[in-house]
């Protein structure tokens, strides 16, 4: 029974020892396996976070780099929207700026209606010239895009002919009609260079410690890699946006080694907690062996007390090769425990004494705070606390620890806080690195978007008043289109009288000046919401939108006239310019702004052709004849295209003998509907719409051609005298003609109006009629005695034959002192050699008159009219005839 009994309370005492045994292991094993998991939770938030922190650098550099790129770009379409007429040696200029400032951007290509036709470089784009910049397959989308949605489009990767790949940004670029209406005119193509854009991004730096893979969404929804590997977007990566304006992408990253590898805690840390565990149940073991026989096991406990050295020597070297500092905090006593590298990352003897009093004086001011709060905390809530501070260094600088406590109270009732540190300083210095990259990169933004900013108001203002342009004029009344507020609404439209005078005679700086006065003048002189702006040279407008009676406008307009009237001093000199207004009213909401403003146009033209500085309210009838103009202008430009000039002539007969001795040629419009027109009906229009020289080139080959049949004929006629307007005669192509035929000299005339010898031009006049007179043409002054040349001139000039005005010759036959008139001329030009034509001879009375008043050749109704070429041969041979027969009458 005894035995029996030894054997229960040995069972009993057996289970004493191992219960709390079995407890404090799981405890140990629960412990070590919550320690392992916060540490991989901790892990990977450091990995993610790390992550986060170079994915962000990195997208902030790409971003900047491709929208800095895309900006640049967009500089040029402003200047091709200003300028769409552009050369290829002023788009080299452009693009060679753009590409001379360091940036990813390989090559520029301009592609009006999608067809490059400027590129540059030149030897690296040579072969897109004339080509589309779309497939057929892409076209019908990407061009959309484009031009009916005003979206930027990215295509690419795509490879480049000599090795590497890039990205095409493609901008759309419109421009404003004549009308004032927007124009898509094509686009601008910029391909950035991706192994050039990578390196600048940082992309291809081999020190990287992420893995990163870009993509851009398609139109199917599905996304295409642009960089990195597909095996990124697979592993649950750290996303974030590309925002390129119209466009977006996609960049990915995830930790080099992958996030396994990242998320483990470190071997040193699972071997700290592993080896805690062991000798946290070796020495329970240990315990409960002393406790059943100590005496029995005094040798076992030398063994295990080796082990145990051995254990923390291995522990030690452990905590070296991590670097890892452990520290322990005694709070009944405040004493502090630090081993070895404790002391090394404070930068401390072992010798000197660490507690509580002194232990905080070693932290920054700043940190010491945080961290007591920290531990109290740890205290308070009996759970592990983590804390980040720097410490004060021997040499000046700081250094950032990062510390993990945990309190616990051992067997005696003692509370301490046990922990590790370890130095983050590379690490901070590191995020505040990148901190300092993505501030630098946000700040480069902003000088960019300022730059923006500045580009767009430049683009809706005038450089020279500050006033808006025509493009900002043309966006504020499409934005009236669209206010259902702006019902009432008047324009003013304003060109300035003698502008161009001053600009010849003082320069182009008096110019400026006065247009700088004139818009000065406009904006006192309107109300805080009317809108002023200049819409080139020397026109304004003004826009306004209360509604104020239609004569209040016609004052509104004299006061503006009153106000530019005023005189501005310009280099010690008085300038002073005129003003014509034209005012439209809108008395129709369905009337839109902008054909408001062709109303203003309208109305702005009356008022110059009824005599300047004066103001004019648009009307139906004013909107009639201009409508009558521009269809006689559109008929005018039709018939040069078909062929629709020809010539009239009329004969001119010599004084005594009435002997054909000279053809005038005469412009007349074979009108499809109206007939035969004579030059009232089209001259006045045809010199608004600047054709009177393509007339006068007509005519010309019309009469050398007829002149060449007259000979051929026998007809008689070896001279024939053509109008020349003034352009006609400073023309180039005139010369080149005439130079290139085989004229003989005297044969061909060309009658010159007598407005064009003025004197303030007599030098060019002079220069042009020599050329010509080498040429072997002779000069004529046509309508002499109603302009203004001066006897000076026509010295200058020395013209062969003065044809004297119908107002002069028509009252000679009532008028003694009109034939006086007449006679002094005649003189005058007998004095200089000079041959007299007289035309407008309506009478065979005026003959006699003219005749003995000493006319050399005399033209009008009396003896012949305007006739077809085919009419005048047959008239000449009619009239040979007659003379024949007078002369055998005579004999």
């Amino acid at each position: 029974m005894s035995g029996g009994s030894f054997s229960f309370f040995n069972t009993r005492s057996r289970w004493a020892i191992l219960a709390p045994v079995a407890l404090i292991v799981l405890t140990v094993v629960s412990t070590a396996f919550y320690a392992d998991h916060q540490q991989r939770l901790i892990v990977r938030d450091d990995s993610r976070r790390m992550v986060q922190e170079r994915l962000d650098l990195i997208r902030t550099r790409l971003q900047g780099q491709i929208n800095a790129n895309i900006r640049l770009v967009q500089g040029l379409v402003a200047v091709i929207s200003a300028e769409p007429d552009l050369d290829q040696k002023r788009f080299a200029a452009l693009s060679q700026s753009l590409l001379g400032q360091g940036t990813p951007l390989r090559t520029i290509e301009a592609a009006p209606n999608f067809i490059t036709s400027f590129v540059y470089p030149q030897t690296e784009a040579q072969s897109a010239l004339g080509a589309q910049i779309f497939t057929t397959n892409e076209r019908s989308i990407l061009e959309r895009k484009l031009k009916d949605q005003g979206r930027t489009v990215i295509r690419g990767p795509r490879p480049f002919a000599s090795g590497g790949s890039g990205l095409s940004v493609i901008l759309p670029v419109r421009t404003v009609s004549e009308t004032g209406e927007p124009v898509f005119w094509g686009a601008v193509v910029g391909t950035i260079d991706l192994a050039r854009l990578y390196d600048q991004s940082g992309l291809m730096d081999f020190d990287l410690p992420i893995s990163i893979a870009i993509s851009r969404a398609q139109e199917s929804g599905r996304s295409s890699i642009i960089y990195g590997d597909t095996r990124v977007l697979e592993q649950y990566p750290v996303h974030m946006a590309l925002d390129l304006g119209s466009d977006r992408w996609s960049i990915a990253a995830i930790p080099v080694e992958g996030w396994d590898a990242a998320d483990s805690p470190s071997l040193v840390f699972r071997i700290i907690v592993t080896l805690l565990a062991s000798a946290a149940i070796a020495g329970c073991l240990w315990v409960a062996l002393l406790m059943r026989d100590r005496q029995r096991h005094y040798a076992a406990l030398h063994v295990r007390e080796e082990e145990l050295s051995a254990l923390s020597n291995r522990l030690g070297l452990a905590l070296e090769a991590s670097r890892i500092g452990v520290w322990e905090y005694e709070v009944n006593t405040g004493e502090i425990k630090w081993d070895q590298r404790m002391y090394e990352m404070y930068g401390m003897s072992p010798e000197q004494p660490v507690n509580d009093e002194n232990w905080l004086t070693f932290i920054h001011p700043d940190d010491r705070a945080p961290v007591r709060e920290k531990m109290r905390l740890a205290l308070r809530t009996q759970m592990a606390q983590q804390a980040q501070f720097r410490v004060s260094c021997p040499h000046g600088s700081y250094r950032h620890l990062r510390s993990f406590g945990t309190a616990y109270t051992n067997p005696r009732g003692e509370t301490s806080i046990l922990g590790v540190s370890w130095d983050v300083t590379e690490d901070v210095a590191l995020h505040e690195e990148l901190l300092m990259a993505r501030n630098r990169a946000e700040q480069q933004n902003e000088a960019l978007d300022a730059a923006r900013r500045r580009m767009e108001y430049n683009a809706l203002h005038d450089a020279l008043t500050g006033l808006p342009n025509r493009r900002y004029l043309d966006q504020y009344l499409t934005e009236l289109s669209t206010d259902p507020e702006a019902n009432q609404l008047a324009i003013l439209h304003i060109d300035l009288d003698r502008f161009k005078e001053i600009n010849d005679t003082l320069g182009h700086g008096a110019g400026d000046a006065m247009l700088r006065h004139t818009a000065v003048e406009l904006r006192e002189n309107v109300r805080g919401e009317d809108f002023v702006a200049r819409i080139g040279g020397d026109e304004f407008v003004i826009v306004c939108l209360d509604a104020i009676a239609d004569d209040q406008y016609l004052e509104m307009g004299q006061r503006l006239i009153g106000a530019i009237n005023q005189p501005t001093l310009y280099a010690g000199q008085e300038c002073r310019v005129g003003a014509s207004v034209g005012v439209a009213v809108r008395a129709d909401a369905t009337i839109s702004p902008q054909d408001l403003l062709i109303n203003a146009d309208i109305a702005l033209y009356e008022a110059k052709r009824l005599g300047r500085n004066r103001v004019e309210r648009y009307s139906d009838h004013l909107k009639t004849r201009n409508l009558i103009i521009k269809r006689t202008g559109d008929a005018i430009l039709k018939s040069l295209a078909d062929d629709d000039f020809t010539a009239y002539y009329q004969p001119q007969f010599d004084a005594h003998t009435l002997e054909i001795n000279g053809v005038e040629a005469l412009a007349r419009w074979m009108h499809p509907e109206r007939g035969i027109q004579p030059p009232a009906a089209f001259l006045d229009i045809a010199e608004n719409l600047n054709v009177v020289a393509q007339i006068d080139a007509r005519v010309l080959d019309h009469a050398l051609l007829q002149l060449s049949r007259w000979r051929a004929a026998d007809l008689g006629i070896e001279r024939v005298s053509v109008n020349i307007s003034a352009q006609r005669l400073f023309d180039e192509n005139l010369i080149s003609r005439l130079e290139q035929l085989d004229l003989i000299p005297g044969s061909v005339s060309f009658e010159l109006l007598e407005s064009i010898s003025f004197d303030d031009t007599s030098h060019a006049v002079a220069a042009s009629i020599e050329r010509l007179r080498k040429l072997g043409i002779a000069i004529e002054i046509d309508d002499f005695g109603t302009g203004y040349a001066s006897i000076l001139s026509l010295l200058k000039l020395s013209p062969s034959r003065l044809k004297i005005d119908r107002e002069l010759v028509g009252p000679v036959v009532d008028n003694p002192a009109q034939r006086r008139l007449i006679a002094s001329i005649v003189d005058i030009a007998r004095t200089f050699g000079i041959g007299i034509v007289a035309e407008g001879v309506e009478t065979m009375e005026h003959v006699a008159i003219l005749r003995d008043l000493g006319c050399h050749t005399l033209q009008g109704y009396a003896l012949a009219r305007p006739m077809d070429a085919q009419s005048l041969i047959e008239f000449a041979k009619q009239h040979r005839v007659k003379q024949d027969e007078m002369l055998l009458m005579r004999a």
